[in-house]
């Protein structure tokens, strides 16, 4: 398995970089996840051919964790704490996990040529309920079960079971780009405890990372021993 490498990675509270404060960290939650997107490429920013090798998410504004195939560069903007990721795992081992998402689930198409259309699986759980209070009523249910039953088959697939799973925090982003339209994801949080079934293949999908939107902090799965 390639080395990784688990990064926390702290914006500096120089004086010098006070008056970016604004820009850096707006207040805006939408903006502020197109900043992180461009601000945690700075760590990474040897090359300008250089392709993303590496997952991250926002802890609080200004504060990043983030899993990566080489050693993060700080450059001006960070100060890091960078330590080698090789956890040893085996067949049955209990891990707690956080994880921020972006959810999707595909809608087939008959005789479509093109990649099946997207959408993310709470609202896809909430389209047949109709508009009203019982939509809003069966909102939080359907955010646990779509959710726990995304994780649930992801697992399948990257040698591991839920054993325990919490899915809430879901949000719906509207990352502003000059010129063109807001890019339009959604996220949600899991946490809770999972089983490892195959531990080579349960790494390599830490690695890869979980679900779409990675390139916007979603996909990072953090881990430790469960109690």
């Amino acid at each position: 398995m390639t080395p990784l490498w688990l990064t926390r990675a702290r914006l500096r509270q120089d004086a010098n970089l006070a008056a970016l404060a604004p820009v850096l960290l707006p207040d805006d939650a939408n903006a502020r996840a197109g900043v992180a997107h461009r601000l945690v490429w700075t760590l990474f920013a040897d090359n300008p051919d250089r392709r993303r090798d590496f997952l991250w998410r926002e802890d609080k504004p200004g504060q990043f964790m983030v899993l990566s195939a080489r050693p993060p560069d700080s450059g001006s903007l960070f100060s890091v704490e960078t330590k080698p990721f090789a956890p040893v795992l085996g067949s049955g081992d209990r891990l707690h996990f956080i994880l921020r998402a972006n959810p999707t689930v595909a809608h087939a198409v008959p005789n479509r040529a093109r990649r099946s259309p997207r959408s993310d699986v709470v609202m896809a759980a909430l389209k047949p309920i109709p508009q009203g209070e019982d939509r809003q009523q069966a909102r939080p249910r359907l955010i646990q079960e779509a959710g726990a039953a995304w994780l649930r088959q992801k697992g399948e697939k990257s040698g591991f079971k839920p054993v325990m799973v919490k899915a809430d925090g879901y949000d719906q982003r509207h990352i502003p780009r000059d010129g063109k339209a807001p890019i339009t994801l959604s996220t949600l949080d899991f946490e809770g405890v999972l089983a490892v079934i195959d531990p080579p293949v349960f790494l390599a999908a830490l690695a890869s990372g979980f679900g779409r939107a990675r390139a916007f902090g979603c996909g990072l799965m953090l881990i430790r021993r469960a109690a």
